[in-house]
């Protein structure tokens, strides 16, 4: 009998999208949990029109597609994977993003794209998505949902480091989305 494929799940900034802002991860959480003593996991939400514009563009940042997407394709079209783009991006967000997955033609890769339409806090927010769609595997960037998700959830969770956070050990760690993919093929033949 043949295995269901993979369920895949993907973080869109920083993973399928290069974001070199993203670098500034550890830097923000250094910050937080030093100057701020803030220990319990939260995640900022802009309130004013101003922080939505600014944060609006932020996220134009993610400038193009990483290298990997084409392996995506191949492994959806061959249904050795069931693929799904979950981002945390809030609400305001969601047309244009949704705009842009379509002029991309990622709505022809990925199965469901699924955005943080109710604005909750991005770890509690990806924590239920992966549990609701009973994802195999989830790629993120951001190690503080790394290690949430990986506590809440029956996923691996596959973590796309940046250069500062190349020290931080964890067994599924690659460094850019191509390298995470290979990974993925690799379960997919233990999966068989």
């Amino acid at each position: 009998m043949k295995k269901q494929p993979l369920r895949v799940g993907f973080d869109l900034d920083g993973v399928l999208l290069y974001n070199p802002i993203r670098i500034a991860r550890p830097i923000v959480s250094f910050v937080k949990i030093f100057f701020l003593k803030k220990k319990r996991l939260r995640f900022y939400y802009p309130k004013t029109r101003l922080e939505k514009e600014l944060w609006r563009l932020v996220h134009k940042s993610s400038i193009y597609l990483a290298p990997g997407i084409d392996d995506i394709r191949h492994l959806v079209k061959e249904k050795k994977i069931v693929a799904y783009i979950v981002t945390a991006r809030y609400s305001f967000l969601g047309k244009e993003l949704m705009d842009w997955v379509k002029k991309q033609k990622l709505d022809l890769v990925f199965s469901e794209i699924h955005f943080n339409k109710n604005d909750e806090q991005p770890h509690e927010f990806k924590e239920k998505m992966i549990n609701t769609l009973k994802l195999d595997l989830f790629v993120e960037d951001n190690f503080d949902i790394v290690k949430h998700t990986k506590k809440k959830t029956k996923a691996s969770i596959v973590w796309i480091y940046n250069i500062f956070d190349r020290g931080i050990q964890y067994p599924y760690k690659f460094p850019y989305l191509k390298k995470a993919v290979e990974h993925i093929k690799r379960e997919i033949s233990k999966h068989k």
